[in-house]
């Protein structure tokens, strides 16, 4: 293991900024590309007023475009840092690197070999985002591998409390024939994994994602810890809604599971937004794909009666912090919001 054993701080431990990448890609948003751009600027500049951003941009062009667009906003452009390395998407939560922490108190990068869910043919450049990005903060990058062989793992498909728990579904990372990861791993396999290169203790594994979900069952749609021993988990309270089952089973995990000390986790259940529904398509919009930033939490919402209720009810997990409503009405056509498009960099 080198020097130190490694643990990844959780989203509320104090970060040194926000790692985001401007959207380029049309085809993720098709049809809402124009106001996909200032969705994002309005992301980056609430996000600047609490911490730095790192943003991805392709190089010297669409830096300028950028900078011109986020001077437009009045955002603080001291508050941004520029990283250049060219992308096929913008999901940093996913090809972005998973930044822990050493017990000696530096910190590593680790590239979890992204392969675009094992879904999309395109990903060939998203894959050298971690370097770039260990690069620029002068940390180490390492290749996370298992017995020789390299482990592909997205940032959203995990969620750890920082003190040894983990949580995340079975549908995305042992589903035998749709969008498989690592073929023939077990669940063992993958514990001794979170251990390694986590310091994760004890895994809590959930069942199904939502439906629409293209990452096929992302943790952070589903249940976010918002403090060592509390969870946030979605429910659909209408039974007939393709949802209802799966949350209702995932509630059921939760209230079984035990923390890394054997203690009970709080379970708090968070309203799902009416299904969103576009060009026939059903759209994994959810309120757990919020982001914890330093003194603020960021939520994503959707023109729905329940946005409210989310709202507060982040508000009560969060009483330090402010909490602020972003509409992800754009963002979700790409199938993903606040917490899917970042990635924390811890202190």
């Amino acid at each position: 293991m080198g020097n130190g054993v490694r643990r990844f701080p959780a989203e509320w431990e104090k970060q040194q900024g926000i790692l985001l990448c401007f959207p380029h890609n049309g085809n993720d948003w098709p049809g809402k590309y124009q106001a996909i751009q200032w969705a994002f600027v309005e992301f980056i500049k609430k996000v600047s007023l609490y911490e730095t951003v790192f943003v991805v941009v392709a190089g010297d062009t669409q830096q300028k475009k950028v900078s011109e667009m986020l001077e437009q906003a009045a955002v603080d452009l001291e508050k941004i840092s520029f990283i250049q390395q060219k992308t096929n998407r913008s999901w940093m939560r996913d090809s972005g690197p998973i930044i822990v922490k050493k017990s000696d108190g530096s910190r590593e990068a680790l590239n979890f070999n992204f392969n675009g869910w094992a879904k999309y043919k395109n990903w060939q450049l998203d894959k050298y985002v971690p370097n770039a990005a260990a690069n620029y903060l002068n940390v180490l990058c390492t290749q996370v591998t298992y017995k020789g062989k390299p482990v592909i793992l997205e940032g959203g498909a995990i969620d750890v409390n920082g003190s040894g728990t983990l949580l995340t579904t079975e549908e995305c990372l042992l589903h035998p024939t749709i969008q498989v990861r690592n073929a023939n791993f077990t669940k063992e396999d993958y514990e001794s994994i979170f251990k390694e290169y986590l310091g994760v203790t004890n895994t809590i594994w959930l069942g199904d994602g939502i439906v629409g979900d293209d990452t096929h069952g992302h943790i952070d749609d589903l249940a976010r810890f918002v403090n060592k021993n509390t969870i946030v988990t979605v429910i659909e309270t209408n039974p007939e809604d393709s949802n209802y089952k799966p949350l209702q089973d995932n509630l059921k995990r939760l209230q079984k599971a035990t923390l890394e000390d054997g203690s009970k986790p709080n379970i708090v259940v968070l309203p799902m937004p009416k299904p969103v529904v576009f060009e026939n398509l059903q759209i994994p919009a959810s309120y757990a794909n919020f982001l914890i930033l330093n003194n603020c939490v960021l939520v994503p919402t959707f023109n729905d009666a329940n946005d409210r209720k989310a709202l507060n009810i982040i508000a009560q997990c969060f009483p330090d912090r402010d909490v602020i409503g972003i509409s992800a009405i754009d963002l979700i056509w790409g199938f993903g919001t606040l917490h899917c498009l970042s990635q924390q960099i811890p202190e």
